[in-house]
């Protein structure tokens, strides 16, 4: 397998840390953005293989942003897992009507991440 290209779109350093390590722990090359225009624009240059896209984002929030990505041709078919520490009533339909194929809830378990992103990248 070649090396997966991952973009994750989240404002927390200590999120991105973990992720950051459990991802190249599995071989894959993590791209980061801290908002969700610069995520935009990165999917667009970068056309990863995944995206996991935080939902609490400042600014334009997670859902904005992958409704947005939906919309683009060039990079509408890149899955996009949304990790959310939001686990309200109709959180995960809300995230599944704008795009997400999938909802995790934080705080993220290294298997439970792993186990995720592996089902789409493989």
């Amino acid at each position: 397998m070649s090396k997966k290209r991952i973009l994750y779109i989240e404002d927390n350093f200590e999120n991105r840390l973990f992720v950051r390590r459990v991802l190249e722990s599995m071989g894959c090359e993590l791209l980061e953005a801290e908002d969700g225009m610069t995520g935009i624009s990165m999917a667009q240059s970068e056309s990863p293989d995944l995206i996991l896209m935080d939902i609490g984002l400042p600014g334009m929030d997670g859902l904005e942003a992958t409704i947005r990505i939906r919309q683009d041709q060039e990079i509408k078919d890149i899955p996009i897992i949304a990790l959310t520490a939001n686990a309200m009533k109709g959180d995960a339909e809300r995230c599944l009507a704008a795009g997400c194929d999938i909802y995790l809830t934080k705080p993220i378990g290294v298997s439970d991440l792993k186990d995720k992103v592996l089902g789409f990248l493989d």
